[in-house]
């Protein structure tokens, strides 16, 4: 089966990719963007793939990037190890943000050479990422992967030094404290699929996602206290994800824990074997894809904001949200369906 899209590419150190089966992307068209975009080119037809890099130094175009970079658009769909700059490009990965109903957009850190650390560059990269398009109604899901062994080593600790300035350091913090709520404040589910070790940071972005999966090789810790920072950030997220006393140890002694272990103490929703990580991800992502995307939003904002309440104020605000759900076309149409005996045809 072939599908002709559109593709948006940026160069940077997040990567999104279409996982849709045994679909093979025949048409990829490429813009470059720095911190964000203001919408995808209309849907092309061609086989041809094109690429543009802009900058300060003006705009280069590569008119054939299947032969620019020596693949074929159909070997881009194959997988990460698959996709690498042109020459002349930056030497960062490639981002492909795809938009396809009922397809889950796919973000992949993409620098392992250096264990996916959360740099400024990284962490601006994945906020455009899951920032791009965020209210389209094609959105349904988000997916969070990596590329080698290490899921996300945390911050790149050679921006933390004293040469880099308060100012910087502070801007570092911010940005990383930004991605980490608009993962929680996202209208829809965005989930971690991690095979491999994540610490600090990149324990944090775990902790911060709504579900996460793991392969059994994988593994948590934040032994930001062991190089004298103490990992206070990614205690926010931690401590609310584990029990308190299970946050403490991992922040005062900064030993790693298992995934059976972290799946124990609520950090992950499932561990599965390596070689099923992907299958099984896709499967949670395919189902929330296919239900309704303003049911499910409701859904989720509503969890979160019922959480710090007291039970009485959460029993208050959940009540009022399932009266709205109610008044939400998708929600009689779900309650007409199933008296009827058929699938429901959500709005979107």
């Amino acid at each position: 089966m072939s599908l002709g899209l559109s593709a948006l590419a940026s160069w940077g150190t997040t990567r999104s990719r279409l996982q849709l089966g045994s679909i093979t992307l025949d048409t990829v068209w490429g813009v470059y963007w720095e911190h964000g975009s203001s919408g995808m080119p209309a849907m092309e037809a061609s086989t041809a793939a094109r690429c543009e890099e802009e900058d300060e130094g003006g705009k280069v175009e590569f008119e054939k990037l299947p032969d620019a970079r020596g693949i074929s658009p159909k070997s881009i769909a194959l997988g990460p190890e698959e996709l690498r700059s042109p020459a002349g490009a930056p030497t960062a990965d490639v981002a492909f943000e795809v938009s396809v109903p009922l397809a889950p957009r796919n973000i992949v850190l993409s620098n392992p050479k250096k264990r996916n650390a959360l740099s400024l560059a990284m962490l601006k990269s994945l906020q455009s990422d899951i920032l791009h398009e965020a209210e389209s109604k094609d959105l349904k899901v988000i997916i969070i992967s990596a590329e080698g062994p290490v899921f996300s080593s945390g911050h790149d600790l050679k921006e933390l030094t004293e040469e880099q300035g308060r100012d910087y350091h502070a801007e570092i913090f911010q940005t990383c404290s930004e991605v980490m709520m608009l993962i929680r404040n996202h209208p829809v589910p965005v989930i971690a699929m991690v095979n491999g070790l994540a610490t600090a940071a990149g324990c944090q972005l775990v902790a911060s996602c709504d579900i996460a999966v793991a392969s059994d090789k994988s593994s948590f810790a934040t032994p930001g206290v062991n190089i004298g920072l103490f990992c206070s950030t990614p205690g926010v997220a931690l401590g609310r994800a584990v029990p308190r006393k299970v946050a403490l140890e991992m922040l005062f002694t900064g030993e790693p824990i298992s995934a059976q272990e972290a799946l124990l103490h609520g950090l992950l929703s499932k561990v599965v074997p390596e070689e099923q990580l992907e299958e099984e991800t896709m499967r949670i992502a395919r189902k929330i894809a296919s239900l309704s995307r303003p049911v499910v939003a409701l859904g989720k904002a509503t969890f979160y904001k019922q959480l710090p309440q007291d039970l009485r104020t959460a029993y208050y605000l959940t009540s009022q949200t399932m009266v709205d759900n109610l008044a939400l076309p998708d929600g009689q149409e779900g309650i007409k369906a199933f008296i009827q005996k058929r699938k429901p045809i959500w709005s979107h």
